[in-house]
């Protein structure tokens, strides 16, 4: 219980004021005349003044509150490294004990787990958090039980109402390697290199060595040895072998004394794009179906095209001298024997022998196909006549012979039922309606037999092929059995989806990964991935996974659409998984390429020990042994050796309060009237 003096005037503040300057005016005066009572007059105006300030006595029953002592435990993913998990159990098990012992005093213990995504350690948002829930007066002191890596220092509180410590995790020994990559694009160029800065640097006490090896591979294939200098950047060129996305995985050595071999190894990813797509377009005479192709193409900024249209064949003689023709010269020499291999895809568009090109370059346009160039054939009338393509060095290669028979009347391209499994036609029913019917009729169509070896997509008059594909060597070939696409894009009958299938028949064309018939990739979204299998058959297979860990587990497929089987799994940790359904492989790494939490491996307080300075608390290691708190006064050094410190608060609780007159009112004027008396009959006997 604790009692103070507390003053409640009968009258107003200022009149009481008031007043006292009139009272002491007067003891001034009696001073002035010489009165000798005038002490006892001055002790009369007090005790009045008293009487009218209505002193109290206030009494306080106070129930005693007892101090917090915060312990944040860091238990990240650095902090299951070797034995750290331990070391921070031990250690909050003394400073446990160590509250217990003092009266009083309650510990709250804050655990901290990994941060979303790649937070890394979130220290002091979790301090501020708690401290937020807190009654700060109470709070006698703060433990950090870390390995002094945090990623949030910027978000530490304003101020610490308390001391603040950091006990620090890991042993004087440790050592680690570390893989770092720099300047990792997200995508690159095809056939152009992509120049990475790598780096292998050693932190703590590790042994010396100028060299390690490193390992480098692309999609899981077999990895490239290399020796590399040591706590040295390094430019490495790399030059993507596809397009699509490209996994590359670089790694070094654990060796046993290493702390973790976490941070030996990154995944990057990189995605391969073509910086132009150049593409020779052949019109072999003028018609309504020629602006289309030319519209799509160059609606593709992507797309360099270069197009010729043969005006004015050899044959034609009207007696208009050469050098009066505003003519350009087919450069056939230039486009079909030099440069050629300059062009990723060429179209003949209703082109026919003409003599422009002699046979031995139509046989090199088969040579560039054999060696991975594409070629499209969209066929005209004159494709079943004597003067066909077929009918020369190209006919080897093309997907299907004419008989020589043309169709004129209307009828409704259709998707075969292989169409409707490859990526090149899957889905084009609904690109531009609700259903095949509502597209525009063609109205010519050419005979021709498909192959064994085609792919028929697409049918016409009496189910006959269409559109087919096939490969021939290392290259592609499509043929059209049609010129009348170009009613699609002038919107005839509601058109059709011309845009979209010629699109991905040039992307197929050029060897995307997405519009390979069999495929197997993966699509992630953060550690979630979704399997998708493609393929042409009726049903596939398992995929079998593999685990960063080495472990497996075994995903069966469901067909969601023709063609495209899927499955969603949730993969356990980060990292780098491999794919195989037996066929096919792939490769995909969740995760960032290298965790923030295993950037910097070996404890430190450099970045706490600002914070512990401004509260004059301590940072001391794990290392050490038990830990020794005691009690200080707020002010003084909180930390010293073997020992850190804590502020009692002194927080209490206000149970009761009574409040009581300290003099009755007729006691003040009973004392004062004495002392006026007093005052006059001694200057009376004066």
């Amino acid at each position: 219980m604790t009692g103070t003096v507390i003053l409640d005037p009968l009258v107003p503040t200022w009149l009481l004021a008031a007043v006292g300057a009139l009272a002491l005016l007067l003891v001034a005066f009696a001073i002035w005349r010489r009165l000798a009572g005038w002490w006892l007059r001055g002790l009369a105006a007090i005790a009045l003044l008293a009487a009218i300030a209505n002193p109290s006595l206030q009494r306080e029953e106070r129930d005693a509150l007892s101090d917090i002592v915060l312990a944040v435990v860091d238990q990240s993913a650095s902090q299951r490294i070797g034995d750290r998990s331990e070391q921070t159990a031990a250690a909050l098990a003394s400073l446990e004990a160590e509250v217990d012992r003092l009266e009083n005093t309650e510990l709250r213990v804050v655990p901290l787990g990994d941060a979303e995504g790649d937070g890394g350690t979130l220290l002091m948002t979790a301090l501020s958090e708690a401290l937020a829930e807190e009654p700060q007066a109470r709070v006698a002191g703060i433990f950090l039980l870390t390995d002094g890596r945090l990623h949030d220092a910027g978000r530490a509180p304003d101020g610490f109402p308390a001391p603040l410590h950091a006990v620090l995790s890991g042993r004087d020994g440790d050592w680690d390697r570390r893989l770092v990559l720099k300047n990792a694009p997200a995508f690159g160029i095809l056939g152009e290199p992509v120049t990475l800065t790598l780096r292998i640097e050693d932190q703590g006490a590790a042994p010396e060595a100028e060299t390690v090896p490193l390992t480098i591979a692309i999609d899981g294939d077999t990895p490239m040895s290399f020796d590399v200098p040591l706590n040295e950047d390094m430019e490495l060129p790399v030059t993507l072998p596809h397009g699509g996305m490209n996994v590359l995985q670089f790694a070094t050595p654990v060796l046993d004394s290493e702390l973790t071999g976490r941070n030996n190894a990154a995944v990057l990813q990189i995605n391969g794009v073509r910086d132009r797509l150049r593409v020779l377009l052949v019109s072999g005479e003028p018609h309504p179906g020629e602006r289309t192709w030319r519209n799509l193409l160059k609606s593709d900024s992507s797309v360099d095209l270069v197009h010729f249209t043969i005006l004015r064949p050899p044959e034609k003689q009207d007696g208009v001298p050469v050098d009066e023709l505003s003519l350009i010269a087919f450069p056939t020499r230039e486009l079909f024997l030099e440069k050629i291999d300059e062009f990723d895809l060429i179209i003949f568009d209703r082109y026919k022998r003409r003599g422009i090109l002699p046979a031995i370059y139509l046989d090199n346009i088969r040579s560039y196909v054999e060696t991975g160039g594409a070629v499209l054939v969209a066929a005209g009338p004159d494709f079943a006549s004597a003067d066909s393509l077929y009918r020369s060095p190209l006919g080897e290669m093309l997907p299907g012979a004419p008989t020589a028979r043309v169709y004129e009347e209307g009828f409704m391209p259709l998707l075969s039922a292989l169409g409707q499994r490859h990526p090149v036609t899957e889905g084009l029913e609904t690109a531009e309606g609700e259903n095949a019917p509502g597209w525009g009729r063609w109205f010519r169509q050419i005979e021709v037999e498909a192959l064994p070896r085609s792919q028929v997509l697409m049918t016409g008059i009496d189910d006959r092929p269409l559109l087919m594909l096939d490969r021939y060597g290392e290259g592609r070939v499509a043929l059209m059995a049609s010129d009348q696409i170009w009613l699609w894009n002038r919107g005839f009958e509601s058109g059709g989806p011309q845009l979209e299938l010629l699109r991905r028949l040039a992307h197929w064309m050029m060897k995307e990964p997405q519009l390979e018939e069999e495929a197997l990739w993966v699509e992630p979204n953060g550690q979630t991935m979704r399997v998708v299998r493609r393929s042409l058959s009726e049903t596939v297979g398992d995929v079998t996974v593999t685990h960063p860990d080495g472990s497996e587990t075994v995903l069966s497929l469901e067909e969601v659409s023709p063609g495209r089987f899927e499955t969603i799994w949730e993969a356990p940790e980060m990292g780098l998984y491999r794919l195989t359904d037996g066929e096919l492989d792939s490769v995909i790494a969740l995760g960032p390429s290298a965790p923030a939490e295993f950037e910097q491996t070996i404890a430190s307080g450099e970045e706490l020990a600002p914070f512990v300075e401004g509260t004059r608390g301590g940072v001391v290691s794990m290392e050490d042994g038990a830990m020794d708190v005691r009690q200080v006064r707020e002010g003084r050094p909180a930390a010293g050796r073997g020992w850190l410190g804590i502020t009692p608060s002194g927080a209490y609780l206000t149970a009761d309060i009574t409040i009581t007159p300290l003099l009755p009112a007729w006691l003040f004027l009973l004392l004062a009237a004495g002392l006026v008396i007093g005052a006059w009959l001694r200057e009376g006997r004066r």
